[in-house]
Order: C-alpha cells, then structure tokens, then sequence
C-alpha cells in the first residue's frame, strides 16, 4: 500500500512509520521541516516537506495514495483556535477527496462527539464533522484518551510548588494514552478495509490523579506527591502566570471541567470503556522519571 502520514517523525509519526515500513508499505512521511528529510529517509520512507496549508503541495502528495493518517494539530499559537482547527481539517478533507483516497484514519479524542464544553476538543467535534461528509472515503475516527506526556508540563509545578493538580478532584476517572499505543492502533486502522465512517477509541490504561501522584510520585522519590486541586479561576490563573494566551487558558480549563463533571468521557464509556494499550501508568512512570 501507499501510506501517506502526516504529523512528520513526532511522538506518534516516529513509531508508526517505522511499524508501516516493516510491514512493507511504501510510504511518506509529510514534514514542514527539510531537515527531517534525512531521519525519514533513515527510516526507509519517503519524506514530502511542504505545508498541509498549500493545497498544490497537498495534491501532488497525496495522488494515488491508498491510504492515509491524518492530525490536525490545533493552532495554539494564533487567536480563533477551534476555527482555525476546523479550517485546517477541512483543507485537509478537501485535498483528500480531490486525490481520490479511499482510506483515512483521523487522529481524534475522547469527547469529540460533543459540540462544546470541550475545550480544544472542540475543533476535533468539527473536523469530524467534516470528514463524515467524504464521499466513497473509509474513515476511522480514533478517539485518542488523554496524552500521558502531557504530565510533563506538571514538571515545573512538581519542582517549584512540590504538587501536581488541575481543576478536577483526585478521584476523576481519565482515559489516558501512550503514542506508542495510538502508532498501532493507527498502523492496525490503515490496513484495515473497513468501510463507512466508524469510531475506535485507543486508550492505555483508565487511572484517576490520585493514582498518577501515588505512581509518579514514587517513581521520582516523591512518595508523598499530593495531587491538589484547583478552581476553575486559579487554573487559568496558573496558565496565564505560565505564559499561556488567555484563549488557551480558557479553553485548558474548560476541558479540565469538562474531565470533572464527566461529559467528556460519556462516550467512551457508553462503548464500554475499551482499554486495549499496552503502556500501563506503571511504565510510563519510569519514562517520567528518566525525564524529570
């Protein structure tokens, strides 16, 4: 087959390249980067450097593919993020219908299925929305938990104020995710043939914070680690003290609320609360802690 990814060698692109070229698929890699041409190539693929905003560039890449692994990172340096996540998508959506693709998972998230109170999220609801209108186009939504290198960003509170926390109480239920796990899932997804528009969600391992603190916390040497909880108003205080823009703050902490009243994880747990990773809390607090 040939494979078309986007998403360049990241944390889900490195793997899932690698897991597709062994396999023996012909494919490339799609990076804004040209230094990364030669760590594709390193990989046995091919590397296609332009912009997934240049629609020229998109369907010179994307001509006789078979398939293809789409993201649609939000834009979180700009204003007008959720529009301008749904815009990108939808240029993307566009490029692969005029290519003539057949096949497409979409990198997604748990609670995509709602409109709002999402946070981020958000954009993902719309951008599948977009790709539910693709004619004669196999897509596999993969509703991805919540990134467990996420918890890096929680380093500087756990070195500065010696706590992890969130606008969420310890004992929230979330739905968490290794890359390694979405880069098999999507390499499983790719040369599937299944057909019509369908939702898979890939997730790790299910843990509340209380688990996380107790896991990392010993882990790190921090056996003690609390895990506090903060109120809407002091997360995005906290945020806009880190630096963050105020509409990313705002829309952090609506998904942190989104996680506290439970919204965002009603999906997945209507279909179950499917668990299928392999990288447990446990092993990716020795990764964590190699880091920290």
């Amino acid at each position: 087959m040939k494979i078309i990814i986007s998403g360049s060698l990241g944390n889900i692109g490195k793997p899932l390249t690698k897991k597709l070229v062994a396999a023996g698929h012909d494919v490339t890699v799609i990076s804004s980067q040209p230094e990364r041409s030669a760590a594709i190539e390193a990989l046995g693929a091919k590397a296609a450097i332009g912009s997934v905003r240049d629609a020229a560039f998109l369907g010179k890449t994307l001509a006789g593919a078979d398939a293809v692994f789409a993201m649609t990172p939000p834009n979180l340096g700009g204003a007008d993020v959720l529009a301008n996540t749904v815009n990108a998508g939808g240029a993307f959506a566009k490029a692969i219908q005029e290519a003539g693709v057949q096949r497409v998972v979409m990198l997604s998230s748990i609670g995509a299925d709602l409109p709002g109170g999402t946070g981020p999220i958000a954009g993902l609801y719309g951008v599948e929305k977009v790709y539910e209108e693709l004619d004669n186009v196999s897509v596999t939504f993969l509703r991805a938990g919540l990134f467990y290198i996420n918890l890096y960003n929680d380093v500087p509170m756990i070195k500065g104020a010696g706590i992890m926390g969130a606008n969420y109480p310890s004992d929230t239920k979330i739905p968490f995710v290794h890359p390694d796990d979405i880069a098999t899932a999507v390499a499983e997804e790719l040369q599937n043939t299944t057909t019509g528009k369908n939702v898979r969600y890939v997730v790790s391992d299910e843990r509340t914070p209380a688990d996380v603190v107790r896991t990392i916390g010993a882990a790190i040497g921090a056996a003690e680690l609390p895990w506090v909880e903060f109120s809407d108003e002091q997360s995005l205080q906290g945020m806009a003290q880190a630096g963050l823009p105020a509409e990313i703050a705002k829309l952090y902490a609506e998904m942190g609320a989104g996680m506290r009243s439970g919204s965002i994880q009603v999906d997945f747990k209507k279909n179950n609360s499917p668990v299928t990773g392999a990288v447990k809390l446990e092993d990716f607090a020795k990764e964590f802690a190699g880091k920290f």
